[in-house]
């Protein structure tokens, strides 16, 4: 618990002692792009990338995981890593259709909607609802005395719905001046 790092300790150590204070070792994205390839061609290292999209890990991670190692040790800089992590990105999910795998690249435009309350409010009461009926099929007593008010789902009286606000009519108002040299009036 007590073996944090104190605010400011980072400033007493000697400038440069990490791969990630010092100047890359590639500044050119080709070279770095190439230096990555080469790697990923490894068989240990595809069959490893296979077997992580294979247990889930999206494509974006993978790549990620891949530039941000890179970056901390020292082998290119951040900017480096946007120019060729397109190029990554779909190298990876190359191995992933060489080997049948069904993956997940893990952008957001693919559909993927975001949970959201009435959204899992709304499969709850799927699940309510068949199990309803499953009790019916199976000519059981239906017990429907939870169902009177959702949860989740606000009724009429809860939302004030018999109520309308009263309106008052407004007054016409003279439009006033406008503009940079427009002289004020009040």
């Amino acid at each position: 618990m007590f073996s944090t790092a104190v605010p400011g300790q980072s400033l007493t150590s000697e400038p440069k002692n990490a791969p990630w204070e010092n100047p890359p070792l590639m500044v050119d994205p080709e070279e770095a792009l190439l230096y990555h390839l080469e790697n990923l061609k490894e068989p240990k290292v595809t069959e490893s990338i296979a077997g992580l999209m294979a247990l889930g890990v999206d494509i974006l991670n993978l790549t990620e995981g891949i530039l941000r190692t890179a970056v901390a040790t020292g082998q290119h800089s951040i900017d480096v890593s946007l120019i060729i992590a397109p190029v990554i990105h779909e190298y990876i999910k190359g191995i992933g259709d060489g080997a049948g795998i069904d993956y997940n690249e893990g952008l957001e435009d693919e559909g993927q909607e975001e949970l959201d309350l009435n959204s899992v409010s709304l499969s709850l009461h799927k699940k309510q609802a068949k199990e309803i009926l499953d009790e019916i099929t199976a000519g059981e007593e239906v017990d429907l005395s939870g169902l009177e008010n959702f949860e989740g789902i606000p009724d009429e009286d809860s939302m004030g719905m018999d109520e309308q606000p009263e309106m008052k009519p407004q007054e016409p108002q003279a439009e006033k001046p406008m503009g940079l040299m427009s002289r004020r009036t009040a």
